[in-house]
């Protein structure tokens, strides 16, 4: 059992990020981590999240998953985040998030992480990439370590693996077109093992 600890920070609308958020908790477990998955805040009107049904089950159903505090980032080692694209950037939701840390930033309390993304998008080429990208930009200013996953497991030619971080295409019943199970596991076990190494670096 290793003492990483790793929170999985999410945020996900009808539930892929959730799900994608949970297989790469399973990863970490897997490599002795301490895991928890975690929800940014929502920032949609509730007008706006009732008026689409997958929408508001999604709401109702991960009511009692915990949301992310400041606390969670100074716990952890590592750091995963899974997140839609919209319109090749991070949503609203966890870029809010993002600014809020900037009191932690500052007393340097981000540097030195271990952090991976992960992302999704509703057709095969919208955005998941850029979205990881534009995600890492926050992380280099932080002083955090990006642990991608390159090319380190055959699921990145198998299913949606890619090497900046696992992408899945949703259609429009809100299910997973590619099997990125293996992906999103190789990923979180990727994150956990790569922050042990360095967690015994710092300690020396």
């Amino acid at each position: 059992m290793s003492d990483v600890k790793l929170a999985v920070i999410y945020y996900s609308s009808t539930g892929t990020n959730y799900q994608l958020a949970q297989w790469a908790a399973e990863g970490a477990k897997q490599a002795g981590a301490e895991a928890r998955v975690l929800k940014v805040p929502e920032l949609a009107p509730d007008a706006a999240i009732a008026s689409n049904p997958a929408w508001k089950a999604h709401v109702d159903a991960t009511k009692d998953v915990p949301t992310v505090a400041n606390a969670d980032l100074e716990w952890a080692d590592a750091y995963i985040f899974s997140v839609p694209t919209r319109f090749g950037n991070m949503p609203s939701q966890m870029k809010q998030f993002f600014d809020t840390l900037g009191g932690l930033w500052f007393q340097g309390k981000l540097a030195n992480k271990v952090v991976s993304a992960m992302a999704s998008a509703s057709n095969a080429h919208g955005g998941q990439e850029a979205t990881i990208l534009s995600l890492y930009t926050s992380i280099y200013h932080w002083g955090a370590i990006v642990a991608a996953p390159g090319y380190t497991d055959p699921s990145a030619y198998t299913s949606g693996g890619n090497p900046y971080g696992t992408s899945v295409t949703v259609d429009q019943s809100g299910k997973m077109v590619e099997d990125v199970r293996t992906a999103v596991i190789h990923q979180g076990n990727r994150t956990a093992t790569v922050a042990g190494w360095v967690k015994k670096g710092l300690q020396g």
